[in-house]
Parts: C-alpha cells; sequence; structure tokens
C-alpha cells in the first residue's frame, strides 16, 4: 500500500459509508492526561504518556496533517520510539509506509507473529467477504514480532499483549497498565453497546466472535475497571455496555446498527480543531 492507497480509501469508503452512521470517531484530543488521540478522517490513533515516556498505539492512514495534529496535543514525532500496532489495515499502519513522511522511521514497531505474515507477503489481506483483496503494505520499521499473552515494558509502562483474530488473522489488543484496553478494530460501539466489529471488513466473523467472547472472559475476570477503547468509535470504562452485544455482528448497511450521532460523513473532519484539541475532553460512551 502507499499513500494514493490511502487517498483511494478516503474517497471509496466515504461513498460506500457516507450516510450509514457506522463511523464515530474520536476528535483530536485527550481522555486524560495519559492517553491522547488524533483523528485521521474515521480512524484514530492514540498516545500513551507515563513519566516522561510516550507509546503511540497504530500508525493511522498514510495522512498528510499527522504531524499537525500531534502538533495540537504537543507531541514530537521524533520522541516515539515505539508504535504496537494492532493489525496492518492501511487505517492503522499507513504513518509507517515508505512513501509516508517517515515520521517514525526510528520507532520499533510491534506487532502479532501471526499479523506480520501480511507483511513479508505469506498472506494476502481480503476483505468484503473474500472477495476484495488489498495492496500489501511495505514498510522499513524495525519489527519486535509478539505472542499472546506476552508483556512489554517501555519505562514504567506495562503492556500486555492478547491475540484476538477475526478482523484479520492476527489481530491483537493491547492492555495498558492493567487499565486501559485498546482494541483497534475488535469492537464497534453503537448507540446501544458494542458488537464485533464489522461484517464485511473481517477475514472470518465467526473467529471474530469467538475472539471478542474470549476477550470478555479475559478482562471481566481481572475484577477491575479498565477502559475500553477502540479505533474507530470511541471509548467507554462501562464493560456492561462494552461487550452488550459481543456474539452480534455490526451489518453497515442495516439500519439497525446506525448510531444517531455519528457524522453523515465520517471522512469530513471540519469540526477537528486545535482549539478543541486543546481545551475539551474526550466524552466516553454511555450505556
Amino acid at each position: 500500500m502507499a499513500r494514493k492507497d490511502s487517498d483511494h480509501q478516503k474517497k471509496s469508503m466515504s461513498a460506500l459509508f457516507r450516510g450509514k452512521a457506522i463511523f464515530k470517531p474520536l476528535s483530536t484530543g485527550r481522555i486524560n492526561d495519559q492517553v491522547a488521540c488524533v483523528r485521521e478522517w474515521v480512524a484514530n490513533i492514540f498516545f500513551y504518556t507515563k513519566n516522561g515516556v510516550t507509546i503511540m498505539i497504530d500508525a493511522g492512514y498514510n495522512y498528510a496533517r499527522l504531524r499537525e495534529k500531534m502538533g495540537w496535543l504537543d507531541i514530537d514525532p521524533a520522541s516515539i520510539r515505539h508504535i504496537l500496532i494492532t493489525h496492518q489495515d492501511t487505517d492503522h499502519v499507513g504513518a509507517l509506509e515508505r512513501d509516508s513522511e517517515l515520521l517514525f522511521k526510528d520507532a520499533t514497531v510491534y506487532l502479532s507473529e501471526i499479523e506480520n505474515r501480511y507483511l513479508t507477503g505469506e498472506t494476502r489481506r481480503k476483505v468484503f467477504h473474500g472477495f476484495y483483496r488489498l495492496s500489501p503494505v511495505k514498510t522499513d520499521n524495525k519489527r519486535v514480532l509478539l505472542r499472546d499473552g506476552q508483556t512489554l515494558r517501555f519505562g514504567d509502562i506495562k503492556v500486555e499483549c492478547i491475540l484476538v483474530p477475526g478482523h484479520t488473522w492476527g489481530h491483537m489488543v493491547y492492555l495498558i497498565d492493567d487499565a486501559w484496553l485498546f482494541t483497534g478494530d475488535t469492537i464497534w460501539f453503537g448507540a446501544d453497546g458494542g458488537y464485533s466489529f464489522i461484517s464485511t471488513l473481517a477475514e472470518s466473523n465467526t473467529l471474530a466472535i469467538q475472539s471478542l467472547e474470549k476477550l470478555e472472559k479475559n478482562i471481566r475476570a481481572r475484577n477491575r475497571p479498565i477502559a475500553i477503547v477502540t479505533g474507530h468509535t470511541g471509548w467507554t470504562d462501562d464493560l456492561d455496555f462494552a461487550f452488550r452485544h459481543r456474539i452480534e455482528i455490526c451489518r453497515p448497511f442495516t439500519k439497525k446498527y446506525a448510531d444517531p450521532e455519528a457524522p453523515y460523513d465520517g471522512y469530513i473532519e471540519d469540526d477537528d480543531t486545535e482549539e478543541k484539541a486543546r481545551t475539551v475532553r474526550l466524552k466516553k460512551k454511555r450505556g
């Protein structure tokens, strides 16, 4: 994939999902002093900071305004040394592609060893029930390949890696400091709770539902407050809301799943401003 793939996706996905009220990304801003995000059209990338160390979760589109919006958060791209990748779709790895601005060329990238097969060309990414193949991603960043259940430490930041295949074969989510679960494209939040992510974009919807059931058991067994952060539909600290429909798939062309608070066209981001990024905290989804 390359810059042209991000631009193509902006046009095609905008046309396909316009008016469906499916995507509701967070605006660029902060949830709290530790967790911040940048909006890139319908996608969010996240930053987690603790004791002077900032790590990045996902790398968004191959997006021309990333440096600018990181500046709204007072985050220098050169300070990012570690990037956790949930999966390799272009709206999650675009800033690492060879023809990007290479803002993070010196950063180490972490992803599951299964997901890495897309990058090596061993596996091709398929969407729309296997009828459409995406172009492979090309990146030169140093990679560290992860296993299910592995724990990483970056300074005082603890990261637990949890494999949740379905959307892609090697999709991984990250539980940070036992308090923040970054779920990429595992969960889709509608107006009435969380569902398995969008049906047309999964490698296997059956496997995605199984992974989400297993993830819920994992998270609830910890018996502690954990916030769930998604890649396209916001965040919540209400686990009942997050997993309310976990055995049901979001079907994007069915009115039932439309969120009345979602923008008509998520690829129009005129309301994403520096003033809001600096002054407004990002609200959570509620049941």
